[in-house]
């Protein structure tokens, strides 16, 4: 249900807001929380909806600095009723998924713990870790984040060398397989000697593995071995032998006393401090530690319970179903453990049990736990130490009042005015945090191909940056995380000065602290002054500004290569008559490049799903207008001048490409 538009915020208007509030029925459901631009700030479910809702907007709510910026924002409140508790934690899931809302993270984006990645949403599937969790593909699967980073590459290691697996991210030959086929490690993916269907059953076993569900393999394989031993097919046999021995072997070593070993469950436990809350979910399958996953969530979010529910619901919102256990050993009491026992046993489908373990071996298992919690919990602390010292060191040469906490860096990327694109990237604490990271296309007219001006175009992403804030002075205040402690400029003078103007110009200037670190000497300038602060280039404050220099020219980078790449890519096959975009997608998603397509023969082209033998024809003539020298009603020659200057450039634009991400532009085979 929507309740109607209006253009101001609630807070401004408290007799609108008490009628929102009392429109609001006590019923379990989701509300959502907008903006003046209908943009979603957060969602959140209840068992009563109109007292959740109302908490929000009391006073005392306004010692959280999160919880007030919010509030200050929202401009309409929508909500779903639904019939139970349980219904209303899996629509909120489903829906944050969806949406994404800023106000929603709870657990940062840590990048020190990994995933495992299965893409079942291609043909042929890639098993490979990952530090980013990319949610825009449903089908593909994440396991993780997995604390011991080096176990898991063996793990990894060692599932591709007992099932037949696609070895690389690229084939080495177009039209053969490599030695990884030979010696089969491999079943020919890439010339598709094994179909997907067969592909995905082995891959289905895999993942079984990364599920906890290594003892139901293994009897599996088992059944299987038996059968090709009774058929005579001893080769068979004798394969699946080796894998089954290959699944003992990874967890021989991970046996866990506890009186039933039957029981599949989870255990996690907390450490905290005053800012970091260090979580640890322990997994046990027929007693065996077969996973053992780590979060980072703040801890001023909530109880220890209260991030424990959430941990829990994030967690299990995002597995199959398969790998929900039957008990769940909790070290805190949470605040809504009935709602969460009625959603987990909904999905799974059986019961599952929320225990608080107060004696004998249980308990010992949370104590197991909750200190290797507090083990994460002191490396984190010593990061923490150290790049605080840097931010320390950098509040002295800049004679901040305060630590900068979050710092930005922006910096501008184009070859002689082509392709015009600025980063910024976000270090909180001194770290790198990636999910703040943003990239803007210059839009200046005069910023073109032969015409680079990199002053203006810095204005122009500082402009688009804060003009939010020019529009609501309001936002920079509470302690608002989005809001810089200090920005840096990649660049000398004039780029400072141009930003300078700009912040003047949007009465930003006295709340943005900007400062620039010029490339060659490594020198940093203050608005104003004609001569570079006296720095030491090995002082912690200076190396953190260079840490998020490079970070910047970085992103930057890799956006200008690809926006290149893209336009290139692009410019070749528009050229081609009848050729539209989405045909254009599929040629290049099965040729990879357009250096293969060029090499293909016009029965491979017409392989391709969409395209005709006609159409095969006309693109095959394209790159080879060789063949229609003799007939110059076909404009051979004017063909031939156009297919040939872009060729080097194209493969560069392609190379470049491959290097900055080689895993997301890794080819269907």
């Amino acid at each position: 249900m929507t309740l109607s538009s209006s253009p101001s915020t609630l807070l401004k208007d408290p007799e609108r807001l008490e009628t929102r509030l009392k429109e609001i029925p006590q019923e379990p459901g989701v509300y959502f929380m907008r903006d003046v631009t209908d943009n979603i700030l957060y969602i959140g479910k209840s068992k009563s909806l109109r007292s959740r809702v109302r908490s929000y907007f009391r006073e005392d709510q306004y010692r959280d600095p999160r919880i007030a910026l919010m509030a200050m924002q929202v401009a309409e409140i929508e909500f779903i009723v639904t019939d139970t508790e349980a219904e209303a934690l899996a629509l909120e899931a489903n829906l944050i998924k969806q949406h994404q809302p800023h106000f929603n993270v709870l657990l940062k984006d840590d990048k020190k713990y990994p995933f495992l990645c299965i893409t079942w949403s291609e043909d042929y599937p890639r098993i490979f870790i990952t530090r980013k969790r990319r949610l825009g593909k449903t089908k593909d699967r994440y396991y993780g984040p997995y604390v011991d980073v080096g176990s898991l590459r063996r793990t990894l290691n060692l599932v591709k060398r007992v099932f037949p697996l696609r070895q690389r991210p690229q084939p080495v030959f177009k039209d053969r397989p490599c030695l990884n086929y030979d010696m089969g490690r491999c079943p020919g993916v890439c010339q598709r000697l094994i179909s997907p269907e067969d592909y995905h059953k082995i891959m289905q076993k895999v993942a079984m593995i990364f599920q906890g569900r290594t003892k139901e393999l293994e009897d599996i394989l088992q059944v299987q071995m038996e059968k090709a031993a009774e058929d005579l097919n001893f080769e068979l046999a004798a394969r699946i032998r080796d894998q089954i021995r290959g699944l003992q072997s990874l967890g021989a070593d991970q046996k866990v006393a506890l009186p039933d070993d039957t029981v599949s469950r989870d255990a996690i436990a907390l450490m905290a401090d005053d800012h970091h809350a260090c979580v640890q979910l322990f997994q046990i399958r027929a007693g065996r530690l077969v996973g053992r996953l780590g979060f980072v969530a703040d801890a001023q979010s909530g109880t220890p319970g209260a991030i424990l529910q959430r941990v829990l619901e994030e967690h299990y919102s995002s597995v199959e179903t398969v790998e929900i256990p039957a008990e769940i050993l909790v070290q805190h009491e949470l605040p809504e453990t009935g709602m969460l026992t009625t959603f987990l046993t909904e999905r799974r489908g059986r019961k599952a049990s929320i225990i608080v373990p107060q004696r004998q071996s249980k308990a010992d298992l949370i104590e197991m736990v909750e200190r290797n919690a507090g083990y994460e919990l002191a490396r984190t602390q010593r990061f923490a130490d150290r790049n605080n010292q840097a931010m320390l060191d950098l509040a002295e040469i800049l004679d901040l009042p305060d630590l900068p906490h979050r710092i930005e860096g922006y910096d501008i990327s184009h070859i002689q005015g082509s392709d015009a694109v600025a980063s910024q990237v976000v270090f909180v604490d001194g770290l790198p945090a990636k999910q703040h990271y943003r990239h803007y296309k210059i839009k200046n007219p005069t910023v073109r191909t032969g015409h680079s001006d990199d002053f203006a175009s810095m204005a122009e992403v500082i402009q688009r940056r804060f003009r939010r804030y020019a529009q609501n002075p309001d936002l920079k205040r509470l302690g608002n995380p989005d809001f810089p402690d200090l920005v840096m400029i990649d660049g000398g003078k004039g780029q400072l000065s141009a930003v300078v103007a700009a912040l003047r110009e949007m009465n930003l200037l006295e709340d943005v602290k900007v400062v620039s670190l010029a490339k060659q000497r490594e020198e940093i300038f203050l608005p104003g002054e004609s001569s570079p602060l006296v720095t030491e280039a090995e002082q912690p404050g200076v190396q953190l500004l260079r840490r998020l220099r490079d970070e910047a020219h970085r992103f930057a980078v890799s956006f200008h290569r690809k926006q290149r790449s893209d336009r290139m890519r692009r410019s070749r096959l528009e050229d081609i008559p009848g050729l539209g975009l989405n045909r254009q997608k599929l040629l290049l998603a099965h040729f990879r490049s357009i250096d293969y397509l060029r090499e293909a023969s016009a029965k491979q082209i017409a392989e391709v799903p969409g395209i005709g033998p006609k159409m095969a024809q006309t693109i095959y003539e394209y790159f080879h207008p060789q063949l229609q020298d003799d007939d110059p009603a076909l404009g051979g020659s004017l063909l031939l001048e156009r297919a040939t200057p872009a060729d080097t450039a194209e493969a560069i634009a392609s190379d470049d490409l491959a290097q900055e991400n080689p895993v997301e532009n890794t080819p269907q085979p």
